[in-house]
């Protein structure tokens, strides 16, 4: 499903982004038994970045809260509802005239990848360690902010 706000948009930096309003995605984690883990998904060869590993997350819409946004896209793409998960801080990539907010969120069930429903712009979720990230290949807007992001967590 289309919005009027999808497309694409040439930031102050250069860097073309998805969402003519900006971005926003949901960074689930959980403590596990090799420390913290993140829920990420594989992002389909098609997409932007595809063959990466990212949170699950996509452009704003007319009047949305980043947090709406990346309730949204998490329902979209993994089908996870605002009743599993209790949000927490966000975090903002600023690249002068578009940015990305990173809301993030704990579960508040027991959430298995295999239970999830993807939606075709992914073909795989997990929970990977924060130590096992340097392992799978990031989507770059991602990997970029992880600094920032791991003092969050924690």
């Amino acid at each position: 499903m289309f919005s009027p706000t999808d497309g694409w948009v040439t930031c102050s930096f250069g860097h073309r982004h998805w969402g003519l309003l900006g971005a926003a995605g949901l960074l689930v984690h959980r403590d596990g038994a090799d420390g913290t883990e993140l829920l990420l998904q594989h992002r389909a060869v098609w997409s932007h970045h595809g063959g990466t590993w990212g949170t699950p997350g996509g452009a704003l819409h007319v009047g949305e809260s980043p947090e709406h946004g990346a309730l949204r896209e998490v329902r979209e793409e993994l089908g996870l509802l605002p009743e599993d998960l209790q949000l927490g801080t966000r975090s903002v990539d600023d690249h002068g005239g578009w940015s990305y907010t990173t809301v993030l969120a704990r579960p508040l069930r027991g959430i298995e990848p295999a239970d999830l429903r993807l939606d075709g712009e992914s073909d795989g979720v997990a929970w990977i360690a924060l130590g096992d990230l340097a392992s799978v290949p990031l989507h770059p807007g991602f990997e970029a902010s992880l600094t920032r992001l791991h003092d969050l967590l924690f």
